[in-house]
């Protein structure tokens, strides 16, 4: 009888495909809506390949309930998506000695990670260490010194995050606080010992009400950024 290859050797197998990789993962905010769109912008690059993790928060924003929001299964049908994960792909069968593990391929696999967007409590997860789900683990388990996956295009692997949050939210002591680590601590803006880029909120009317800075950056600012970190154009 055949076998359906798991997802972590799914990834595993198509490390040395030829193909320029990103990583793109939604948590919980509204600003998930755009993430069809961004990955939409990337259909006219055949060689590259996209595998998009979802967190359980943001599943709740892409459900089908509007034009707006397909469902997330429905991702996998868009040009150059090769993989979409959730929580329960990490360990979809008991784990054996020697078979891969989804957070530690995925890792590997990329050659770039984009989180858009990333939501307050993700942020506080990330600068606390926090590696409870498929997502925090792949952040926490990134090769921050390039001695593991080498460098692409002369550099570290980056993480890109895109913040979306309520504007109360934004301006809290505590994010200018775990901002202030991704971008000077752990940001490429601090040389060659970072490894993260910040894409700051914009300010905007927002979708529960509010007015003020805290929205996720333009998503085509964000394909922008990406084209030129993985040297699409």
């Amino acid at each position: 009888m055949a076998t359906t290859q798991s997802p972590a050797a799914s990834v595993a197998a198509s490390l040395q495909d030829g193909k320029v990789h990103l990583l793109l993962a939604a948590s919980g905010s509204v600003a998930t809506i755009k993430l069809p769109l961004i990955i939409s912008a990337f259909a006219e690059y055949p060689n590259l390949s996209i595998r998009v993790i979802f967190t359980k928060s943001a599943t709740h924003f892409l459900a089908g309930q509007s034009a707006e929001q397909p469902t997330v299964a429905s991702l996998a049908q868009l040009p150059n998506v090769d993989g979409v994960y959730q929580d329960q792909d990490e360990y979809s069968e008991p784990w054996r000695r020697g078979a891969p593990i989804l957070h530690i391929e995925l890792r590997r696999w990329s050659h770039l990670l984009v989180i858009c967007p990333m939501s307050a409590n993700l942020l506080a997860r990330i600068t606390h260490g926090l590696c409870d789900d498929l997502l925090t683990s792949t952040i926490r388990a990134w090769d921050t010194d390039g001695a593991l996956d080498g460098l692409v295009h002369g550099r570290k692997k980056r993480i890109i995050v895109a913040p979306a949050m309520n504007t109360a939210m934004w301006t809290h002591p505590l994010t200018a606080q775990q901002i202030r680590i991704l971008e000077e601590e752990w940001g490429v803006q601090s040389g060659d010992a970072g490894w993260y880029e910040v894409l700051r909120p914009q300010e905007k009317a927002l979708a529960c009400g509010d007015t003020g800075v805290g929205a996720m950056i333009a998503w085509q600012e964000i394909v922008k950024v990406i084209k030129v970190r993985l040297a699409l154009d």
